[in-house]
């Protein structure tokens, strides 16, 4: 173990250079990290909701609506391929998690019955769901039908809700311009949302409470003209999102022209001198529009969100090429934020806001300046402890232990791993824990020269003998650190990502660096007593 091969050597250098140059940028204030070269390390070590303020939302997918909108869309396939059958039926409705109707002639019951499999058969979930099939069973008899979802189905359903969300809230946040933003689920339909350093946490409720689905109707301006109290067939009633405009309403075409889901890009920007969003379409949504431009000039064409109404603006002409403007009452924010929500694409459901704590950016500096006193103290009394137990090789292992504090604070700039409240500890026990190897291998040192070896033979064979003994606890503890990492959440979560990075700084530079500092030291003083 005193004998070190010049690759090592180059090895252990290049691995401490590199990971003090990526803890460096630490040393000086953001802007000036964001405005070294990017060739340099320029990450800082991303701090968590705890330590500089930010925003925690408990949200919660309200997924019956995407079940009730299954279930919808069944009920429609069921009318259509009924009444292509000419089969007569009444109060065909969904309750619960079934679609159920019955017929008017009992004696169809094995001709609708036959249909019935077939629309089975052909409902899935679509691009939300990966096209599983419907998870639908049927019960029909004595001319009553219930087309009813499979608790497996349901399931199904409710995790991809959830996920999906997650995914677009995502999107949402990043689009934000924040990072390290925490976005986990928690149980079977909530989600955990935390953003560090958002100074406008109402900004954020308001882009996350939004569902986003966009559609472009026809507005219906001969119903317009008839009574106000319902609407015909194949029209519904909707109010306008401008808010000068408040309870007024228009008669929209319940058929989707062209759908959000085939926008691609959405942007903000002026016509005018007014804010406007221009957006673009697929190929597939250009082409749509296009011909429902062209087959409806001087119509109106309503821009719907969220069964609201932005604008209905006036087809002067065709608008082919899937390059639209959407115009309207928009403030800049109002456009920034709309484009924002076009752009991450429409939630699957609903989220309601369940818990809101926001943690102002004093408490976090308070408790990151306690957090630096502890760890500060931590690193003065370990080091006279080691200076005083063991002279000169502690003097050592104290220089591998601030080397260990700039590799782990390295790993965490390079790695962006959100530092919490319980990562300082996580820090502060690595302090303690970085020792601890030096101690096991200077105390069998100790052992070695009370038994009469020679300095270089206690050196070796107190590395030697120790290594197994170092090992061992350190897999140990990284064990402890994982499942406390699989199985926590938030602040534990931090503390073991820590503790983990700690452990295995702390190994390198234990049976590494200060193994090299110790040979270094023997060769050049070849010393005939040793004191440890």
């Amino acid at each position: 173990m005193v004998h070190i091969a010049r690759w090592q050597i180059v090895l252990i250098v290049l691995v401490c250079v590199f990971g003090l140059a990526f803890a460096a940028p630490n040393l000086v204030s953001r802007t000036a990290s964001e405005a070294l070269p990017d060739w340099l390390p320029h990450k800082q070590i991303s701090l968590g909701l705890d330590l500089q303020g930010g925003s925690h939302l408990l949200l919660e997918v309200e997924v019956r609506v995407v079940i009730k909108e299954h279930l919808e869309s069944v009920a429609d396939s069921v009318r259509v391929e009924l009444r292509k059958a000419r089969i007569r039926f009444l109060d065909l409705n969904v309750q619960g998690d079934s679609v159920v109707f019955r017929l008017r002639d009992p004696a169809k019951e094995s001709q609708a019955r036959d249909l019935m499999r077939t629309v089975i058969g052909n409902a899935s979930g679509g691009n939300l769901f990966g096209g599983q099939s419907s998870g639908m069973t049927l019960d029909a008899s004595n001319g009553r039908f219930r087309l009813s979802l499979t608790e497996q189905a349901l399931t199904q359903r409710r995790g991809a809700a959830v996920e999906q969300s997650i995914e677009v809230v995502r999107r949402r946040i990043d689009e934000l311009g924040t990072v390290e933003a925490t976005i986990q689920r928690q149980g079977s339909d909530r989600i955990i949302v935390q953003v560090p350093g958002l100074e406008d946490p109402e900004r954020l409720k308001r882009l996350l409470g939004k569902t986003a689905k966009m559609n472009f109707r026809l507005v219906d301006e001969k119903g317009m003209a008839g009574p106000r109290d319902r609407a015909p067939p194949g029209s519904r009633w909707l109010e306008f999102a401008d808010p000068g405009r408040t309870g007024e309403k228009i008669l929209i075409r319940k058929r989707i022209m062209v759908s959000g889901e085939n926008l691609v890009d959405a942007q903000p920007t002026f016509q005018d001198g007014q804010p406007v969003v221009s957006i673009r379409f697929d190929t597939v949504g250009g082409r749509r529009f296009g011909q429902a431009t062209r087959a409806n000039v001087k119509r109106r064409f309503a821009i719907v969100l969220d069964d609201k109404v932005i604008s209905a603006p006036v087809i002067n002409e065709p608008i082919p090429g899937g390059n639209a403007i959407i115009s309207g009452s928009f403030t800049v924010q109002s456009a920034q934020e709309l484009a924002l929500l076009l752009r991450a694409g429409a939630l699957p459901a609903p989220l309601t806001v369940l818990e809101e704590r926001t943690v102002g950016p004093g408490l976090g500096a308070d408790s990151v300046t306690a957090g630096k006193l502890a760890s500060v103290l931590g690193l003065i009394f370990v080091i006279v402890f080691m200076v005083v137990s063991y002279g000169r090789f502690g003097a050592m292992a104290d220089v591998a232990l601030l080397v260990n504090l700039g590799l782990l604070a390295g790993a965490l700039s390079a790695l962006q791993a959100t530092l919490t409240l319980p990562g300082i500890a996580g820090i502060v026990l690595t302090i303690g824990m970085a020792v601890d190897a030096n101690v096991l291998i200077f105390e069998r040192i100790r052992e070695e020269l009370r038994a009469g070896r020679t300095p270089i033979s206690a050196v070796d064979s107190g590395y030697r003998r120790a290594l197994t003994t170092i090992i061992d606890s350190n897999i140990t503890t990284f064990i402890a650190a994982l499942l406390l990492f699989m199985f926590g959440s938030g602040a534990i979560r931090g503390f073991a990502v820590t503790l983990s990075i700690g452990i295995a700084t702390s190994m390198f530079t234990a049976i590494m660096v200060t193994r090299l500092i110790v040979i270094l030291w023997l060769r050049r003083t070849r010393p005939k007593t040793l004191t440890v």
